[in-house]
């Protein structure tokens, strides 16, 4: 379906002391991972500062937010903190957007939490903002937009550079929806620009045989499936190495993604399947 190279991504949680966050940054470059991540929440350590921390101690790997919450932020301030990242940076750096999902957040930045159609007003709003006014400066930054929702997918084929589908949806009679159902939403709503996208599936759990498996974190988005339900999901990738390869592979032809996106815990086990791509 795509002749597209694969790229890899690690979202990291957590950033410890200084010395522990660059080693780490460190053995995400090691592993070949191809883009380090960073999530935008309260409780977690801020997104820039944390990226060039990673950007001093790395040199190949991309740097990027999975996802910055657009609620929090103007676009003219975004803009300007995008483009110093980017030049301190040497050009490393990509622009990660969401519309933001946690009502406790909000409140606690003493920001009034809107409804979901507001949020994606507002996320495409900055969206389309940011990109001018970058352009207008004279910078390109790749922006990514992640979300799981018609609107937010949707949103993202007309304005973005990568397409980030957070997860699928739980169906109306039980179970979830496939994959190909979020596809086809990118697919009608991007048209003639559908084949300059890049793909992202973000993938919430890595289990290699006879390795423990901890599916805690994919349980937080889907509580109400089993453990067999949560294995079936395209986020969660289970099996040996080569196994989860082909897995890979046959998402690339099936659904033109190319970009997977491990969390945190899997560092180590995706590194693993990684090193099968080198």
């Amino acid at each position: 379906m795509t002749g597209k190279d694969f790229r890899f991504g690690v979202n990291i949680l957590a950033a410890g002391s200084r010395p522990e966050w660059q080693d780490t940054a460190r053995r995400v470059e090691d592993l070949g991972y191809d883009v380090l991540l960073v999530p935008d929440h309260l409780g977690m350590p801020a997104p820039f500062p944390a990226l060039m921390s990673a950007a001093e101690v790395t040199t190949r790997p991309r740097l990027g937010t999975l996802v910055l919450n657009a609620g929090f932020y103007k676009p003219a301030l975004l803009a300007r903190d995008v483009a110093a990242v980017d030049e301190l940076s040497d050009g490393r750096f990509e622009l990660g957007l969401g519309a933001g999902y946690v009502a406790e957040e909000f409140a606690a930045a003493e920001l009034p939490f809107p409804s979901a159609r507001q949020r994606i007003d507002h996320l495409e709003h900055t969206t389309v903002e940011v990109n001018r006014l970058l352009g207008e400066a004279g910078r390109r930054v790749p922006v990514m937009i992640a979300g799981q929702g018609d609107r937010v997918l949707g949103m993202a084929a007309r304005h973005a550079d990568i397409v980030a589908i957070a997860g699928v949806r739980t169906a109306p009679s039980g179970g979830v929806e496939p994959l190909t159902d979020r596809i086809e939403v990118v697919r009608k709503a991007a048209g003639d620009r559908f084949d300059r996208l890049e793909l992202s599936l973000l993938i919430s759990a890595v289990h290699l045989d006879g390795e423990e498996l901890d599916l805690s974190m994919t349980r937080r988005f889907y509580p109400a499936l089993s453990d067999e339900e949560l294995l079936a999901l395209p986020g969660v990738l289970h099996g040996s190495a080569q196994q989860i390869a082909e897995t890979l592979h046959e998402y690339r032809e099936t659904y033109g993604i190319t970009y997977l996106t491990a969390i945190g815990p899997s560092l180590e086990p995706f590194g693993k399947v990684i090193s099968l791509f080198r």
